[in-house]
C-alpha cells in the first residue's frame, strides 16, 4: 500500500473519531471539563463511559497489519487532535487487543513523543502505568536502563513516568529500580514529581507497609511533606 493511501486511511480514522465524539458529546459539559484539566485544548464534552464505548466501536474492526501501521495511526490521531478526547482516543488505540504484540521496546519512541508533547498528568499517568509498565515487565533489562535514564531527564514527565511505571506491579515491584528512579527527584520542588513519588510508594505500601515506613523514615529529611503524606496515607487503616 502506498504512503499516500496510508495517509488517507489514517486521516479518515481521525475524522471518524471526531464525528463519533461529536455525536455522543454534551457540549454543555465541555467548559467544566476543560477548566478541571487546566487544558488549552478544548473538550467535546464526552463522559468517560461513553468515551470507552465509542473507542471500542471505532477500533473493533481496525486492521493493524504491522507495528508501523499501528504507530502511524496512533500518531495521526495524536498529532491531528483538536480536542482532548481525540488524544484520549490515540492513547486508547495504543492499548487495543490487536496491538498487544506491538508492546515492545520498539514502541517506546511513540510513547516518549506522547509523554513529552502531552506533558500533563491525564495523558502521562495512563501511558506510564498501562503502556510503559507492561513493556518493563516483559523486557526488564533494556527497560530498566531506559527508566533509569528517564529518571534523570530534564523533562519532568519522563521522570514521573519512570517513577510511576510500576504502579500495577504490587508485590512484584522492583524496589531497587523504584528507589533509584525516585532518588534524582527526592529534592525536587516540582508538585507532579512530589505527588508521583508519594503515589508510587503508597502502591507498594498496600503489600509491604513496613518497607514503606522504613523508606519514609530513612529519607524523611529529603522527602517532601506531600510525598510522605501520600506514601503513608493508607498504612494502618
Amino acid at each position: 500500500m502506498s504512503a499516500a493511501r496510508n495517509a488517507l486511511l489514517d486521516s479518515a480514522l481521525l475524522l471518524r473519531v471526531r464525528r463519533e465524539l461529536r455525536r455522543v458529546a454534551d457540549p454543555r459539559k465541555a467548559p467544566a471539563m476543560q477548566a478541571y484539566m487546566k487544558s488549552n485544548m478544548p473538550y467535546h464534552g464526552v463522559a468517560t463511559p461513553l468515551l470507552r464505548q465509542s473507542y471500542s466501536l471505532l477500533f473493533r474492526k481496525l486492521e493493524l497489519s504491522a507495528p508501523e501501521v499501528w504507530r502511524r495511526a496512533v500518531l495521526t490521531l495524536w498529532r491531528g487532535a483538536k480536542y482532548r478526547e481525540e488524544r484520549y482516543a490515540a492513547i486508547a488505540l495504543t492499548g487495543i487487543k490487536a496491538a498487544a504484540g506491538f508492546q515492545t521496546p520498539a514502541a517506546m519512541p511513540l510513547y516518549e513523543e506522547m509523554i513529552v508533547t502531552g506533558a500533563w498528568w491525564d495523558y502521562v499517568d495512563e501511558i506510564a502505568a498501562n503502556r510503559v509498565g507492561p513493556i518493563l515487565r516483559g523486557y526488564p533489562a533494556p527497560m530498566k536502563k531506559k527508566m533509569l535514564a528517564w529518571s534523570k531527564s530534564e523533562n519532568i514527565w519522563k521522570r514521573r513516568t519512570s517513577i510511576l511505571c510500576q504502579l500495577r506491579f504490587k508485590q512484584d515491584t522492583d524496589l531497587d529500580l523504584l528507589y533509584a528512579c525516585i532518588e534524582p527527584s527526592l529534592d525536587s520542588k516540582e508538585f507532579f514529581l512530589r505527588k508521583g513519588i508519594g503515589w508510587a510508594l503508597r502502591q507498594v505500601a498496600w503489600t509491604d507497609p513496613a518497607e514503606i515506613k522504613r523508606y519514609v523514615r530513612k529519607h524523611r529529611e529529603r522527602l517532601s511533606g506531600l510525598s510522605r503524606r501520600e506514601a503513608l496515607k493508607n498504612i494502618g487503616k
